[in-house]
């Protein structure tokens, strides 16, 4: 297939693509007509497209998937000008089919249907944003983010990831710029930005398959759409300059939500502030009309975070709604007037000292109930009637809905939660928890 060579495959009713067979090096298409078509760049399906697994087709003109079309892919594919679909996009579950967008000028991905991709790759040096996202593409493994931001939010474009869809290198080079969205309960960083900066959130969203959860970085002041005068009276200072919209599409779960902080974006003051305040999650309540103190705890960064984040820290907390989240300057909270002392620190090493989470005189309330939270917002830990005797958090998952339950957590920091009643109100505390496995 010569580089300025355009294809056009009309109705077939059989796969008809086997180009470049790897294990015998030969160059072979199968196909009913080909039409060349003067003075237009594309290459038009209006029938079935089949590259099988083992097969590399390159398609070095604009595509055009008809909305007869139906193009699978179980082998790699090589994009390098702009695509369009208009059909049936999609991909065979027991192979695996890769996807790349690459090439040195600005690439259109567009059309009025979901492309389905099991896994796709973004490598693009035309420019910082060089893929226009204008449709919704759909990944069902990994999505690889190379060199190119992926510019969805001017384009009203989106970008879907399965249940078991993820990404990797997603960094300051690559990266959404506009909507993510996310199916299933699995813990997910959300591969979004804005302008040149990569500004993920994390969460997990418990047990359901079913929940749906979309998000979207704005490198913007948020007081231009909710004014920050408007706010609970602990709240003294927001940021403003970023914010992230965060919707529940499907699904009743409340989310641990984690937002990362990064100084090339986050004002100065949220990096040093007195012993007197606390950084928080807020979030602009519709039904109050105000910006809300969802509290939280902040922690550094994840060993295991995108190696090309810049961010430093995380600021996590469980929240009590969907929408408009930045992070704000809060004071802070006096403690509850109760004789509780939380040791925040575990290193379960046999020796005698904080082997276990220890709160001191929660045996005097039975009614009680302590979840542990990754900062990734995964349940590691989930217990009722917590006491000083027989049920304590030893580093170790267990608990009900929890993830691999048994083994020992990695050494980290984590995030609690501690309700009890103590016989006139149920009273609720948060806060880190440091674990130290090694």
């Amino acid at each position: 297939m010569k580089n300025n060579n355009l294809y056009k495959v009309e109705k077939q009713t059989v796969p008809v693509f086997s180009v470049k067979n790897i294990p015998v090096s030969s160059l072979s298409i199968f196909v009913g007509l080909l039409v060349c078509q003067n003075g237009h760049a594309q290459f038009s399906n209006e029938g079935q497209v089949a590259v099988k697994s083992g097969t590399i087709l390159s398609v070095y003109e604009n595509y055009q998937n008809k909305n007869s079309g139906d193009f699978t892919n179980d082998g790699e594919v090589y994009i390098f000008k702009d695509w369009n679909n208009d059909g049936n996009v999609r991909f065979t579950v027991t192979n695996d089919g890769k996807t790349f967008f690459m090439g040195d000028t600005d690439q259109n991905i567009s059309g009025e249907k979901t492309a389905n991709f099991q896994n796709v790759r973004f490598e693009n040096y035309a420019s910082p944003e060089p893929f226009k996202l204008s449709t919704s593409i759909s990944v069902n493994k990994r999505s690889e983010f190379i060199t190119g931001i992926v510019l969805a939010d001017e384009n009203n474009g989106k970008m879907i990831f399965t249940e078991n869809g993820f990404h990797s290198n997603a960094s300051d080079l690559s990266f959404v710029d506009g909507q993510v969205q996310k199916n299933g309960s699995a813990a997910f960083e959300y591969p979004i930005g804005d302008e040149l900066y990569f500004r993920p959130s994390y969460h997990a969203s418990g047990t359901d398959a079913g929940n749906v959860y979309t998000s979207q970085y704005f490198f913007k002041n948020s007081d231009n759409i909710h004014s920050h005068s408007i706010k609970e009276e602990s709240i003294k200072l927001i940021d403003n300059v970023e914010y992230w919209n965060i919707t529940e599409d499907a699904g009743s779960e409340k989310i641990v939500l984690s937002l990362s902080l990064d100084s090339k974006t986050t004002p100065s003051e949220f990096f040093n502030v007195s012993s007197d305040k606390e950084v928080v999650i807020v979030r602009w309540d519709s039904a109050s009309g105000k910006w809300l103190n969802e509290g939280g705890v902040i922690s550094e960064r994840a060993a295991n975070a995108s190696p090309g984040a810049g961010y430093t820290q995380l600021m996590t907390s469980v929240v009590k709604g969907y929408g408009m989240f930045t992070i704000a300057i809060a004071d802070k909270n006096p403690p509850p007037p109760d004789d509780l002392v939380v040791y925040n620190a575990v290193s379960p090493n046999g020796d005698g000292l904080n082997d276990t989470f220890h709160i001191k005189g929660i045996d005097k309330y039975p009614d009680n109930s302590v979840e542990i939270y990754n900062r990734w917002g995964v349940k590691v830990y989930d217990a009722k009637s917590y006491n000083e005797s027989d049920k304590m958090f030893a580093g170790y998952s267990d608990g009900r809905a929890t993830i691999n339950r048994g083994e020992k957590l990695p050494t980290g920091t984590y995030f609690y939660i501690l309700k009890y009643n103590n016989g006139k109100k149920v009273i609720e505390k948060a806060g880190y928890l440091y674990i130290n496995n090694q």
